[in-house]
């Protein structure tokens, strides 16, 4: 009988709440008054066949008829209700994860277990942002001990879908991030695939940076692939660039990566957790690891690029992956573009082995592809970046990259932006310094990587000498308000490139 006094009709808000779950009930709804309900109380919502947690709001508005209750666009979809439908709502037993969420807390060491049932409450959407902060910040700090970022690791690959692939020589790769414009990930895909190896390289989208790999090979070819599409892709042409989101690899770890951009915490054992679950859910073997290093990428310090390499390589051990780490020269941006539709041109550059090609651009991707060819056995130590440079001089990288964005449903040439806006030297001289962080925000301030076209084209390396009224920075925007907002906070800005 309580179920059917609970029972409420569904109407859709069309409210985004990302991945938080919530329900909207209007204060005088007698659900609420029978059953105490206050506004963010966590109760269970079930439709008969399928029941999700969620944080309640509640209305005092007549947006919401007697009778009806709403729920957020993703525990809409997590429930797989349709409007009209009736949904029933009760309290909310203990969720016993959160105990060992506040053991952790408190400096505690969590069993293989215990993480397993944190992942899998946070998965089936039974923790709110409070949670999943609380969950994040324990974890923060290097409180994290190497079994313990063994164990998230695992739980976070057991938690979603793990991709098969015939053959036993399945290579990837990842950057760390922090770097501004290093998308070296097309490029080394075209190579290594042109090569014989199976590379399904998924990516993600921009967290806080102008461009995810994801972003920039979306202005070129679809990149929102299921896991089926992908398999298609890859038994056709080897490799492929798709987004992960899509495919459900590592759930967790989309859920957690929104709450640590919010947050802004780097975690390095949820770090180690987050890349090397989503390299096993994709079924490779082999990875290789950019880590850039500088003043203003995301890894300062030789040290502490060193205490990460190594608690990487720990951890790849126990789960059975080969890796190798890289670290790289994280001083500046590499090649010219910052923003998705500005990469993607620098990328087909190198691709098509133009005379004005992104140097840095092109021999890094030479370097980390030659280095897979190698981890991978494909070649022997010491000729990796000959095979790859062959490759890419040849043409074949580029003919395999058109046949991949074919096989994902067609490639696109990148479009321009309509307004933009050059930054000029005020006195000649050295580029001595780059600040990365402030560049990217100039990017995202003119629009990255939402509009795709927008962004910063980076003129002035590290080394070079430049004249005064020489062009430095190019802004691009799509719309003449972010121009203008993005140069406001330029002007503002005198030492994101200093010139001595």
């Amino acid at each position: 009988m309580k179920h059917q006094v609970n029972k409420l009709v569904f109407k859709r808000l069309g409210i985004n709440t990302q991945h938080e779950h919530f329900v909207y009930m209007r204060e005088d709804c007698q659900v609420c008054i029978s059953e105490g309900f206050e506004a963010l109380t966590r109760i269970r919502v079930a439709n008969g066949k399928k029941s999700i947690v969620a944080s309640l709001n509640v209305v005092r508005s007549q947006i919401l008829k007697a009778g009806e209750i709403s729920l957020s666009e993703s525990a809409m979809h997590a429930l797989r209700i349709s409007e009209g439908e009736n949904i029933t709502v009760s309290h909310l037993q203990p969720i016993d994860s959160l105990s060992y969420v506040r053991a952790k807390i408190f400096g505690n060491k969590l069993t293989p277990g215990q993480f397993r049932e944190i992942i899998g409450d946070i998965v089936n959407g039974n923790y709110s942002n409070i949670h999943l902060s609380a969950f994040m910040t324990a974890c923060a700090g290097n409180r994290m001990q190497i079994d313990e970022i063994v164990s998230l690791t695992e739980a976070m690959i057991n938690t979603g879908r793990r991709m098969q692939w015939p053959g036993d020589c399945i290579v990837d790769k990842h950057c760390i991030g922090g770097l501004p414009g290093n998308r070296t990930t097309p490029i080394i895909v075209s190579i290594v695939s042109a090569l014989g190896l199976t590379m399904p390289k998924t990516s993600s989208r921009a967290i806080t940076s102008p461009a995810g790999t994801a972003d920039t090979m979306e202005v070129m070819a679809p990149v929102v692939l299921t896991m089926q599409q992908i398999k298609k892709v890859v038994e056709k042409e080897g490799g492929c660039i798709a987004w992960g989101g899509a495919a459900l690899l590592s759930p967790a770890d989309d859920i957690l990566i929104k709450v640590e951009k919010a947050l802004d915490i780097d975690s390095e054992g949820q770090l180690i957790a987050s890349v090397l679950s989503k390299k096993v859910s994709a079924g490779s073997g082999y990875v290789i690891i950019d880590m850039p290093v500088g003043e203003t990428a995301k890894l300062r310090s030789i040290e502490a690029a060193n205490l990460l390499k190594v608690q990487m390589e720990k951890v790849a051990h126990a789960i059975g992956l080969k890796l190798k780490v890289i670290i790289t020269d994280g001083s500046q941006p590499v090649g010219r573009g910052i923003g998705p539709a500005l990469e993607a041109r620098d990328v087909l550059a190198v691709l098509k082995n133009a005379p004005d090609a992104p140097a840095e651009l092109r021999e890094r991707a030479l370097l980390l592809a030659g280095e897979l060819l190698e981890l991978s056995g494909k070649v022997e130590p010491g000729e990796g970046n000959d095979e790859a440079r062959k490759v890419l001089d040849s043409g074949k990288a580029y003919e395999k990259f058109l046949a991949i964005c074919k096989a994902q449903g067609g490639f696109v040439e990148p479009k321009t932006a309509g307004y933009r806006h050059d930054i000029k030297a005020e006195c000649a001289g050295v580029v001595t310094k780059v600040d990365n962080r402030l560049l990217s925000k100039v990017a995202k301030l003119a629009g990255a990587p939402d509009d795709k076209a927008s962004g910063v084209d980076f003129m002035a390396p590290i080394g070079s000498k430049v004249e005064q009224g020489q062009t430095l920075l190019v802004v691009h925007a799509e719309s003449k308000g972010e121009l203008e907002y993005a140069l406001e906070y330029l002007s503002s800005q005198k030492k994101i490139i200093e010139i001595t």
